[in-house]
């Protein structure tokens, strides 16, 4: 018997299901596929930029201000990446360098997690501040001038940093910074205060200086600012530590016999020159750092010296030496008198 319509066979409704089904489910892998390629692998060629999320900005912001620095394709992805992630109240505020190379699961790693752009700069031994102030203008961190004033470089320091830190409570009032900015290699984030790098020098001159270090300068009845300021001329002088120390005792001797020290590099310090440029009339320049001119230490330390200046400073060799002397190779001479050293100055200096 023929019926007016035919019912298809129950197996062939279930396969067209079925291919609706996988034919749903790759193009939601697809789909899936296409979201994960572009949140997680898809970059462009471009350098690193500095962009900068300033506090208040949202997600939506954020992704605007990413799509116009040309560091994201779409906006609507990456709020769907924050979104996906759940981490839209961890958008953190900051300065980043970032790279259109970059994906946008790298982009927002980074600003998820607060690693904002650094920098590392390396203050050398041996510096003084005018060398630190041209050297941070130079690499464009800071304006030198800034420095110079926060410092106290030629005037007193603008900013008081006693509060903080104990230890600049002896030093003489209105004295500049020298000598503290412990001299090392810092990383300095993008856009931090120059007063806070100032306190990272600090911090770390305030850690160096330990407590068996401190107790042995009181017990010399000597002052910390006295030991940095002979550590200044020991790091300009000398070269090694076991030099430095010998050259410590010389110079701790002739104050205590009312020698002048008669250090070239207090000279230095004040006309600028090199050692090899000094003249007879700069023995005779007016300045309290003039070791030639006036008895004593100089008025302050000449440098930011390193650890071992400073260790050398206190723990000094007395020696037979009263006299020493730095070759043009680093080698340091010493010399128990008068005729021997100006022999080796022949020698050596052709002086």
């Amino acid at each position: 018997m023929n019926h007016l319509f035919e019912r298809e066979p129950k197996e062939i409704k279930k396969s067209k299901k079925s291919s609706i089904i996988l034919g749903i489910v790759l193009i939601l892998i697809l789909i899936g596929f296409w979201f994960f390629y572009q949140i997680y692998l898809l970059n462009s060629p471009g350098e690193e930029v500095i962009f900068n999320i300033k506090k208040g900005e949202g997600m939506r912001d954020i992704s605007s201000n990413l799509k116009k620095a040309g560091l994201i394709k779409s906006e609507i992805l990456f709020n769907f990446a924050v979104i996906l992630k759940g981490v839209q109240g961890n958008l953190q505020a900051g300065i980043y360098s970032l790279s259109p190379s970059m994906s946008i699961s790298e982009i927002l790693e980074k600003i998820n997690s607060g690693e904002i752009a650094k920098e590392s700069i390396t203050i050398i031994e041996g510096w003084n501040l005018k060398d630190i102030g041209k050297f941070l203008e130079k690499i464009e961190l800071y304006n030198s001038d800034e420095f110079f004033e926060m410092v106290g470089y030629n005037s007193s320091p603008s900013q008081d940093f006693s509060q903080d830190f104990e230890f600049l409570k002896e030093k003489p009032e209105n004295a500049s910074l020298e000598g503290y900015l412990f001299p090392d290699t810092y990383e300095i984030k993008k856009g931090e205060s120059l007063e806070n790098v100032i306190r990272k020098m600090l911090d770390n001159f305030d850690k160096k200086i330990t407590n068996d270090l401190r107790e042995e300068i009181k017990t010399q009845n000597r002052t910390l600012y006295q030991v940095l300021t002979m550590a200044s001329l020991l790091e300009r002088e000398v070269k090694s530590y076991e030099h430095r120390q010998i050259a410590a005792g010389i110079l701790w001797k002739r104050l205590r016999n009312g020698w002048p020290l008669h250090v070239d590099a207090t000279l230095v310090y004040i006309t600028g020159k090199g050692s090899e440029e000094l003249t007879k009339d700069d023995l005779e320049i007016d300045s309290p750092y003039n070791t030639y001119k006036y008895y004593g230490l100089p008025a302050g330390p000449i440098c930011n010296p390193g650890i071992d200046s400073i260790k050398a400073a206190v723990d000094y060799k007395e020696s037979d030496y009263w006299f020493y002397l730095t070759t043009p190779s680093g080698q340091t001479e010493f010399s128990k008198t008068l005729n021997e050293h100006n022999i080796k100055r022949f020698e050596y200096l052709n002086k």
